[in-house]
């Protein structure tokens, strides 16, 4: 009986041509690709989808945020796209990101993990885990930079020191053209350093110099084709080289910098006083030894320390530039910007948060440097935790959302001149004004746990360079607004020239 049934297998194989197994594959993968991604009733409306890649070569990932926004026009609100095998839906107008991030956040309080979030983070650390990592991970954050200093006159003061070295740092260029990148990634680096690591760098270590550029490199490669492939096909990807290799290998020397500092601290660590957030942390998986269900471990002291300087770090250095930089295209702003100054510090007082409420003008400049900058255009994507009604359309659990922050922040309904970098957006009468739909530290639960220490930091450093500097163009260089896509949206390479006040 087998003998038969064998020679019957043999001679159907025989029969079939190579091209009609290779046809008869081939139609059964497109089957289960269409029954496995098949939409509920009610799903929001979208472009045509490929099979297996969905919409990914619909977007122009050197400007993805804005390339979106023709579907925005042509679908509304609230639309969806695949990338690969996962779906995703992008919410645009404020009533709706209030509904999905404040009024239904439990629904929307999880991070997508697409295959290059697993093999990075894999659900540690406090931006990309989720569940009860999460919820104990940014509670013990929370407590412990509180107690550091957060919000605190001490930060404050750590934030002016900084500030001095700072200035003295760009003074050394004597009004000749430098590129701000890293001097200014390492001036505000150097605030969460002090929190995190117990110390601050000089602007010309060498070590500390790599690790800028490394988090630099990464953040770029992060958003590259070849790593939106890698979570199209990650198996295939994993065995090809390219940058999605470069980006495992960089983040690896990350984790070692950091794993460093970590020995460096536990040489001579006294369990019983904290000198800064490692310190802490190490109490804390003292506290849960020999808990196996503990998350607290030495692993997720390192995602959480290289959490805290991405957050600490990136967002306010790019706002920084991005500041400097429109300065040095709208000198009358920057001369109204110093007028101020001038009339409420004068050049002897360091600028303070207590000084901010005297400054409605500098205070808005620094706002709308956050709306024209758009570093974060679509806000770190959520993940729907259980099927969900939104707008009334039917959201199934694991869908991605992603939040259209550009649109919110460019809408003619809501500023006056929504292109065009115009302080005035946060007056009335004189008086800084604050806009509701304004929110580039987005809402919820999941908002930015830095945005107190970020709004301090802009403040004093924007308000120390204009007080000792004006910033103005190379005469050989013609300076943009073009954007460099990244992680954040940050400028692109230039120079600028200080020239010290009177």
């Amino acid at each position: 009986m087998l003998e038969a049934l064998g020679s019957l297998v043999a001679a159907l194989w025989a029969a079939l041509r190579p091209g009609t197994v290779l046809l008869g594959a081939i139609v059964f993968l497109l089957l289960a690709d269409f029954l496995k991604r098949r939409r509920p009733k009610n799903y929001p409306p979208g472009p045509p989808r490929l099979p297996f890649i969905g919409n990914f070569f619909q977007l122009d990932f050197d400007k993805a945020h804005l390339s979106l926004q023709r579907f925005v026009t042509k679908y509304g609100n609230i639309f969806s796209m695949d990338f690969g095998t996962f779906p995703s839906v992008l919410i645009t107008g404020l009533p709706l990101i209030k509904e999905a991030l404040v009024h239904q956040d439990q629904n929307f309080a999880n991070r997508p993990l697409m295959p290059i979030e697993i093999r990075i983070f894999n659900n540690k650390g406090l931006i990309m885990s989720n569940g009860h990592v999460w919820k104990e991970q940014r509670r013990f954050a929370l407590t412990t930079l509180r107690n550091f200093g957060l919000g605190k006159k001490s930060l404050e003061e750590r934030i002016q020191e900084e500030a001095a070295y700072l200035i003295q740092e760009i003074g050394e260029e004597n009004g000749q053209p430098f590129n701000p990148h890293f001097t200014i990634n390492n001036a505000v680096s150097n605030i969460i350093c002090s929190i995190t690591f117990g110390e601050r760098f000089d602007y010309q270590d060498d070590q500390f110099q790599e690790m800028l550029r490394l988090f630099d490199e990464v953040m770029y490669l992060r958003t590259s084709v070849w790593c939106q492939l890698y979570n199209v096909f990650p198996r295939i990807m994993n065995f090809l080289p390219g940058p999605q290799q470069t980006l495992f290998s960089k983040w690896e020397k990350l984790k070692m910098f950091v794993a460093n500092m970590i020995e460096n601290h536990k040489r001579d660590w006294n369990p019983a006083e904290a000198r800064d957030f490692i310190d802490a942390y190490l109490q804390e998986i003292e506290k849960h030894k020999g808990n196996a269900a503990s998350c607290f471990h030495e692993e997720n002291l390192i995602y959480n320390t290289l959490d805290l300087f991405f957050a600490g770090t990136e967002t306010t250095s790019t706002t920084l530039r991005w500041g400097l930089l429109y300065m040095a295209l709208y000198p009358e702003i920057q001369e109204k910007v110093q007028a101020e100054i001038d009339r409420v510090l004068g050049q002897s007082q360091k600028p303070s948060t207590a000084a901010r409420e005297s400054m409605p003008y500098t205070n808005a400049v620094i706002h709308e440097v956050l709306r024209m900058g758009n570093i974060v255009p679509l806000n770190v994507p959520r993940e729907v935790a259980v099927d969900t009604t939104l707008a009334g359309y039917h959201l199934p659990k694991g869908t991605m959302v992603t939040t259209n922050l550009t649109a919110l922040h460019r809408d003619p309904a809501e500023w006056a001149t929504p292109d065009t970098f115009n302080p005035e957006h946060f007056l009335e009468n004189g008086q800084f004004k604050k806009r509701e739909s304004f929110l580039p530290f987005s809402i919820g639960k999941r908002m930015c746990l830095g945005e107190q220490l970020a709004r301090t930091e802009l403040f004093i450093f924007f308000t120390s360079l204009l007080q000792k500097f004006t910033f103005r163009p190379p005469e050989n260089e013609k300076l943009s607004l073009k954007f460099r896509m990244s992680m954040t949206l940050s400028p692109v390479s230039h120079h600028l020239c200080a020239v010290p006040r009177a």
